[in-house]
């Protein structure tokens, strides 16, 4: 169904965050009836964590953490976990399902036959990416309590720096989906989260990599969320969270802005 440019406009004075939220009840409503698709991403982390952080940790031992602690492995890697669980759920949400809107469902062209924009879809489809993310990382954080992997009471801070995660890939997985053509570019997800997910100090601390890959791991998005995560579930606060809370913001906010203007571009077609 094709609308007219005309038909989308809306008048300025409505606020777009109460219009996004429509978003989130229609996808609420699809989820509902396939809710145990959610939890595929969230299987994988868990699966890892048993199998690297309890059976590789009891050969492993003690491994440096944050501030230069002696922490368990399994304690270690664990949130690594965590923030691998609130990426996948992010990327997958906001790159497999979007492109099946934009390219088959033709979802946003009825969408926009109301008062919405393209800017209240992107707020919406993010904002939903972080629900998934932080639903995965509450269950996740769950886990780690009962297995008695974490260290402090500032691990319930893990859940608003997992929705932070969230929203970091949100932003960028919608911006990446708005350049894809086909099916086939999904293997450039893959591409990019795996590296991801092997190399931002997941399941080593960051000194034992080469000095050179060592930078490389350094402007890894996952890395500073891991470290965030790391931090907050053993209470070792240090200023360098700061700086992993920056990085994460300017993420989102970069893929935020180029997401809506692809979208804008995509939509008004």
């Amino acid at each position: 169904m094709s609308v007219s440019a005309p038909s989308r406009l809306t008048p300025v004075g409505r606020m777009t965050p109460f219009r996004a939220q429509r978003i989130w009840e229609r996808n609420y409503l699809v989820y509902r009836r396939l809710w145990k698709i959610i939890f595929t991403g969230f299987f994988e982390p868990v699966f890892y964590l048993f199998s690297l952080g309890i059976g590789l940790g009891a050969l492993v031992g003690d491994v440096a953490g944050p501030g230069g602690t002696l922490v368990s492995y399994t304690a270690f890697v664990a949130p690594a976990m965590m923030a691998t669980s609130a990426m996948n759920g992010s990327v997958l949400e906001t790159t497999f399902n979007i492109f099946f809107k934009l390219k088959y469902g033709n979802t946003y062209e009825g969408i926009l036959t109301t008062p919405m924009r393209p800017l209240d879809i992107a707020i919406g489809e993010i904002g939903w990416a972080q629900l998934r993310g932080a639903l995965y990382s509450t269950v996740f954080l769950l886990v780690m309590v009962v297995m008695g992997l974490t260290g402090s009471w500032l691990a319930i801070l893990t859940i608003p720096g997992a929705i932070l995660i969230g929203f970091a890939f949100g932003a960028v997985g919608l911006a990446a989906c708005t350049f894809m053509r086909s099916w086939q570019d999904f293997d450039l997800v893959t591409l990019v989260t795996m590296p991801l997910f092997l190399f931002s100090a997941t399941f080593y601390p960051l000194d034992v990599y080469p000095a050179a890959l060592q930078q490389f791991i350094k402007i890894s998005p996952l890395y500073h969320g891991t470290e965030l995560l790391r931090g907050l579930s053993l209470g070792v606060l240090d200023w360098s969270m700061v700086g992993h809370v920056a990085f994460l913001v300017v993420m989102g906010l970069i893929g935020g802005i180029i997401a809506n203007k692809r979208l804008d571009g995509l939509l008004r077609k």
